[in-house]
């Protein structure tokens, strides 16, 4: 490979750039920079040919234009070893570029701020520094292109060990890494843009912009090869927001879970806890105090419960840590914790301890679930529900009390993160029975009163979907429910309304369905 003679650096983000400029000095690279990066440099003792001095053309246009040159292009994009390219870089006096190292302006946290205008932050869209980096990825043969800080230090240690020579191999990962770089850089701001010029319509193109949080061990079993990926600033309490103070890393089915026991966790604004297993609650439960709210939420299935995601939307204290660490759980999700509970999970070393603040604060939730399949994506809207669905109607002669009301609702929210055929049975603000992912809505009544067992007894029901038939309403009475809160919408409500009347139940209808698969 070539030696590195000469660079041309440009960074939004100078940090360590005068370090690693000083190390490429001792090399013999010469050194090409523009604007705030040039002053950087010479500030730091580090000599420079600024970028107006190679093209003999002034920076224009406020900034918008100071590298979009042929003399900057033609020199990095030059294959080395094709005569007539070199022939031509001889005849128009034109210098090759052998590195490229570029950060471009910060859109992705400059849109972060809610605040920023529209033009301000079209400025932020770099224009010169992805074309550099492109043009060098795509020349990387010749050029070594740099567009992470991070790397510097390998670089030059490279280069030190090859005598100012970076192998191909380096180059190719470099290049890779451009790539990936402004592919996602671009993305951000197709988002951002299709967001303010066609809010709430799906782009006929449609690309994501993630940058990878961890490799995971392994997928959803030991022979699939994993990793989770982040989006760029994300506000709104997450997994992906989340801090670990404790346990192992986390594994993909963790994070999968996790999230799933997170977004349950934010239906409620009451001290609450919920505990999930395998993507499915099997205990949730809101009290006056959150150590009561675990209680009441594992009792629900304390055989299922073991080995779960367990969250709480209120400080973890020591009487609720005692009570996590006294049977197996992968993780505990929390917005803080006591010092005194942080010593008594800690006895529990694998446990994987969460804290994640702002859970159970309200927030404006926002953007879309993407889910892959084979050969494309499927994108939509996530499930907010609706205002009027707090607002259930009444269709059965029996009227739900205020408190089985109060409990139809409990019993919607959690229906809602419930695979489905999704069923559950509530008492108060406690769930005592969940039957998730049945492949019929009957299988799922029964489930639910079976793990309900005597509990089912004066309590209120909440399926995810309307009944197609009245076994359900007849499986219901039979157990002692007194209350159902569903959907409606089925071409047979009538039949089931006149044998909710039969059999003496209250019946409201929500209008919204709230599938999950």
């Amino acid at each position: 490979m070539a030696e590195i003679k000469s660079a041309l650096i440009s960074c939004w983000n100078k940090e360590g750039v005068v370090e690693f400029a000083k190390e490429l000095q001792k090399l013999g690279v010469s050194i090409i920079s523009t604007g705030g990066t040039a002053r950087e440099l010479k500030k730091g003792k580090v000599k420079v040919v600024e970028v107006e001095e190679l093209t003999n053309s002034p920076e224009m246009l406020d900034g918008r234009v100071k590298t979009l040159h042929p003399k900057i292009h033609a020199g990095i994009l030059a294959i080395r070893k094709n005569k007539t390219h070199m022939k031509q870089l001889k005849e128009q006096g034109v210098s090759t570029i052998d590195m490229v190292v570029i950060n471009l302006y910060p859109f992705v946290e400059g849109i972060s701020d809610p605040k920023i205008k529209l033009e301000n932050a079209i400025e932020l869209i770099d224009i010169g520094g992805p074309t550099m980096l492109r043009a060098a990825a795509k020349n990387y043969g010749d050029v070594a292109v740099v567009c992470n800080p991070a790397r510097y230090g390998e670089i030059i240690a490279e280069m030190k060990k090859g005598k100012g020579k970076l192998s191909l191999e380096t180059k190719k990962i470099l290049a890779k890494e451009v790539f990936e770089h402004t592919s996602t850089y671009d993305a951000t701001i197709a988002d951002y843009l299709n967001k303010k010029f066609t809010p709430g319509e799906f782009p006929e193109k449609f690309s994501l912009g993630f940058e990878k949080a961890q490799d995971c061990r392994y997928g959803e079993n030991p022979h699939q090869k994993a990793a989770f990926y982040k989006e760029f600033n994300v506000t709104e309490p997450s997994i992906t927001t989340a801090v670990q103070l404790q346990g192992k890393e986390l594994s993909f089915n963790n994070i999968n879970d996790a999230d799933g026991t997170i977004e349950l966790c934010k239906e409620f604004s009451e001290a609450t806890c919920v505990i999930v297993k395998h993507a499915n609650p099997c205990g949730v439960a809101s009290a006056e105090d959150i150590s009561t709210a675990f209680s009441n939420a594992l009792e629900c299935d304390p055989t299922s419960a073991f080995g779960g995601i367990i969250a709480l939307n209120r400080e973890c204290d020591a009487k609720t840590a005692e009570k996590i660490i006294s049977f197996f759980n992968e993780i505990v999700i929390a917005p803080s914790y006591s010092k005194k509970s942080l010593e008594i999970l800690a006895k529990k070393k694998n446990l994987r301890v969460l804290e994640l603040k702002g859970l159970g604060k309200e927030f404006i939730p926002e953007g879309i679930n993407a889910k892959k399949v084979v050969g494309g994506l499927l994108v939509q809207e996530r499930d907010m529900g609706t205002k009027d669905e707090n607002k259930p109607k009444t269709v059965t002669e029996e009227k739900p009390s205020e408190d089985e009301m109060k409990s139809l609702l409990f019993a919607w929210k959690v229906c809602k993160h419930v695979k489905s055929n999704a069923i559950v049975l509530i008492k108060g603000t406690q769930t005592v029975g969940i039957g998730a992912g049945q492949m019929s809505r009957v299988d799922a009544a029964e489930l639910a009163v079976k793990k309900a067992g005597v509990k089912a007894s004066t309590s209120v029901l909440a399926s995810d979907a309307f009944f197609p038939f009245r076994d359900s309403i007849d499986a219901a009475a039979e157990a002692g429910i007194t209350a159902i809160i569903q959907p409606g919408g089925s071409i047979k409500d009538d039949e089931v309304i006149a044998a909710a009347n039969e059999k003496g139940l209250a019946m409201v209808f929500t209008g919204t369905r709230h599938f999950r698969h």
